[in-house]
């Protein structure tokens, strides 16, 4: 006889059940939404044949350089490659692995973002273009600190938590981060949802122009969105005076996030990407309003995709943590042990026992990180990546990353086409068209 189970109360719905039964709550972890998804692994490139001439990549050169925020800041955010790394908090990072990030992102000429908690200030002496966010808690927000910035991130929502704040759990908030947020010590924290001083596009217009004053009109000011209602949200933010949009998918990461928030909200990357693109381009602002796309970036490949379906850069967070060793045994761990499950599948990042020192801030374990080492693999990681996406830009005939376009992609599945807008493979029709 074959044992048959329920499509609907699989063993792991079983097991939720059991475990909420037991908490009184819903469940809490990292890393990124368990759903699956369409993902940049359905979409191909078209590479040439005879109807276009690839390009020799020991001899013709294929440009990467990236301006975000040109269309209002004298001084635009220029980066070697179109990736930077994305916030992430000292808080819900330890010092070691922000100050490797900001070094990793420095040694490529990108830039790294600061996250919820303020300024750490290895990070800022590490990277030379540091973005700066202002998030709704205004944990550690410092107009010292602001002013020293070559970006800044008004952050309305995240992927991984659309419509609600920030959580970084007891274990974490230690003396010195409790200082930097003026928070009790030991007590989990959770952000505020929405900013405290503007409720919506009219005063999000405001606190731009207060932030662009503050700064003396020198920098860019970007506002990231929970990717949800993409298409309005985006002409509101750009409409608001937003020189840059950052969408941040359902499959982001984090550090801490109630499960069904992770698995049951937002959209994913991929038709977060061409909604953003259609609306921009409605309202008039693109190409002049900059894109910027944000959740599951995980390889050249997807970057190139990206940027083919209308992103001008994208940003990378559990990728550049995968970088600095996550998931992984290194000398003195043991994954089993010290945090319940093996290296490759943990998502405990919310208890504050990492035991490769990255989503941590006991002293012990943060030790086991060195951030220079870690900076040479975010430099490392970054470099392929951006090797990957030229060695597909050259394939295609294409000299400047930013010259990818749709027409140069392909779907492998009727719901990519879909999401898409691009044919599926063997068919000149892009499915869900009218």
């Amino acid at each position: 006889m074959v044992n048959r189970t329920s499509q609907i109360f699989s063993p792991w719905v079983i097991e939720d059940i059991h475990a909420k039964s037991d908490l009184g709550r819903y469940r809490i972890r990292g890393f990124s939404s368990f759903q699956k998804v369409t993902h940049f692994d359905d979409l191909t490139f078209l590479s040439t044949g005879l109807t276009r001439f690839p390009l020799e990549g020991y001899k013709e050169k294929c440009n990467t350089r990236t301006v975000i925020g040109g269309l209002n800041a004298e001084n635009p955010l220029v980066l070697d490659t179109p990736i930077y790394i994305t916030g992430m908090s000292y808080g819900a990072l330890s010092a070691n692995a922000k100050t490797a990030l900001g070094k990793g992102a420095n040694m490529v000429g990108t830039a790294s973002c600061t996250g919820d908690g303020g300024m750490l200030l290895s990070e800022r002496k590490s990277s030379d273009k540091l973005i700066y966010q202002v998030l709704p808690s205004r944990y550690g927000f410092n107009p010292h600190h602001l002013k020293q910035a070559q970006a800044i991130e008004i952050v309305v929502g995240q992927g991984a938590k659309p419509g609600t704040g920030g959580m970084l759990m007891g274990i974490k908030v230690l003396d010195h981060i409790a200082d930097m947020r003026d928070l009790p010590t030991g007590i989990d924290q959770r952000s505020p949802a929405r900013h405290p001083d503007w409720l919506g596009p009219d005063d999000l217009a405001m606190k731009i122009e207060q932030l662009r004053e503050a700064t003396d009109w020198k920098v860019p000011v970007h506002v990231k969105l929970g990717a949800c209602r993409v298409s309005d949200d985006v002409k509101l933010a750009a409409k608001a005076g937003a020189d840059a949009v950052v969408v941040d998918s359902m499959i982001a990461g984090t550090g801490a996030s109630s499960e069904v928030l992770l698995d049951h909200s937002g959209i994913p990357t991929v038709p977060a990407i061409v909604l953003a693109r259609e609306a921009l381009r409605e309202i008039k602002l693109d190409g002049k309003v900059s894109l910027i796309a944000s959740g599951g970036i995980r390889s050249g490949a997807d970057v190139a995709k990206a940027l083919a379906l209308g992103a001008d850069a994208v940003a990378i967070g559990i990728s550049a943590l995968i970088a600095l060793n996550c998931n992984r045994e290194i000398p003195g761990s043991n994954f089993l042990e010290e945090i319940g499950v093996p290296a490759g599948e943990c998502n405990r990042c919310h208890t504050g026992k990492c035991p490769v020192g990255i989503a941590t801030q006991d002293e012990k374990l943060t030790n086991r990180l060195d951030p220079d080492e870690g900076a040479e693999r975010v430099a490392n990681f970054i470099n392929a990546m951006t090797m990957e996406m030229t060695l597909l830009a050259r394939s295609i005939g294409k000299s400047d990353v930013h010259s990818l376009e749709p027409e140069d992609l392909a779907a492998l599945t009727i719901e990519a086409s879909a999401m898409a807008r691009v044919p599926l493979v063997g068919t000149n029709k892009i499915f869900g068209d009218n």
